[in-house]
């Protein structure tokens, strides 16, 4: 009777021990998800009536959307400006937040009449938070942080909720595409 009963333990730990490597509904149920990646294409209007910084800026580093939420990216675009110049709404809102972040000033614009909200940084702020922009009002003045760029940059990012999104795409054609100066004939002028 010993005997069957060692054997039997034997057997019984080996089952357990298997089962324990089987995956079950329960085992499952606590590890979490992976985080979906945020929409590729989200409807952005083009609200946008000013480049935040000079009038056509260089694009130094483009938007490059994160495969997962928390993967790497960029999640906004990079303006070339030299340190002081002004930054400017792109669009009217309300100042949101304006302070500093990981010792970076930051300016964050809930835009009217939307559920978008853009960000800039690195920005001594001119405004405070609850303070009414229309576009082209100066929210600060661009803070020199070479880390992030090889030359002073403004990050200026979009968000809808805590979706990054390309904030190049607030921007109607006519301001993000400005083409050469074309001339028209001129018809029945007198000559």
């Amino acid at each position: 009777m010993r005997r069957v009963m060692r054997h039997s333990g034997g057997w019984a730990g080996l089952v357990l021990g298997l089962a324990a490597l089987l995956p079950t509904p329960l085992a499952s149920a606590d590890t979490p998800a992976p985080a979906p990646a945020p929409p590729s294409r989200a409807p952005v209007p083009a609200v946008a009536r000013a480049w935040p910084v000079g009038v056509r800026p260089t694009v130094v580093r483009g938007w490059e959307p994160p495969a997962t939420v928390y993967g790497p990216g960029h999640r906004g675009v990079d303006l070339g400006a030299p340190a002081g110049a002004p930054v400017r709404a792109v669009a009217p809102g309300r100042v949101s937040f304006a302070g500093r972040v990981a010792g970076r000033g930051v300016v964050s614009v809930e835009l009217a009449g939307t559920v978008l909200r853009t960000t800039y940084e690195p920005v001594a702020a001119s405004v405070r938070k609850g303070d009414q922009v229309d576009a082209g009002d100066m929210v600060g003045r661009l803070e020199a942080t070479p880390p992030h760029c090889p030359t002073t940059c403004l990050h200026w990012g979009l968000l809808t909720g805590e979706t990054y999104l390309n904030p190049l795409a607030l921007l109607p054609p006519w301001l993000l595409h400005r083409g050469p100066s074309r001339l028209l004939p001129v018809l029945d002028v007198p000559t």
